[in-house]
């Protein structure tokens, strides 16, 4: 017998993670905007951070299509891992080098692993909810059974 599980995450877990998404993403933003850095670094600041969202929403995706028995190429997950790895290095790097105090070096750091964090969340709970809201259809629709020859009997 096939084991089913309920993949629906909790509207608090749900609202966390979405919370934590907008904080993250939001605290990061504000401090480039008011920050004393030439519109350049700025720039490389904030495609760092929309390359690693992205990379570790890709990683989560091709994580879960593994486990769900969906082709994901070797190619595609590699790339994806690094990638997020990557924009990591980029960041670290970026701070190192740069004129920053350590306490905002450490800002930028921490609201940067937040959001890379609570996007994989975000990720995880939309597919989720997709595969429950899929199960319930499934679970709604009349029991209908195929029989060999190509009738059906509901």
């Amino acid at each position: 017998m096939e084991q089913k599980h309920n993949f629906k995450p909790s509207a608090a877990f749900i609202g966390a993670s979405w919370a934590a998404l907008l904080i993250g993403v939001t605290a990061y933003l504000i401090g480039l905007w008011n920050a004393e850095m030439e519109l350049n670094e700025k720039g490389y600041y904030f495609t760092v951070l929309m390359f690693g969202l992205f990379s570790a929403i890709s990683v989560q995706k091709s994580i879960r299509d593994q486990m769900e028995g969906i082709p994901v190429t070797n190619l595609y997950y590699g790339i994806s891992w690094f990638t997020t790895i990557l924009s990591v290095v980029l960041l670290t790097v970026g701070l190192w080098n740069a004129d920053l105090l350590r306490s905002e070096k450490g800002f930028y750091a921490m609201s940067f692993v937040l959001s890379l964090f609570a996007s994989i969340a975000v990720q995880k709970n939309t597919r989720d909810m997709r595969i429950a809201e899929l199960d319930d259809s499934f679970k709604s629709q009349p029991f209908v059974h195929h029989h060999h020859d190509g009738s059906r009997h509901e």
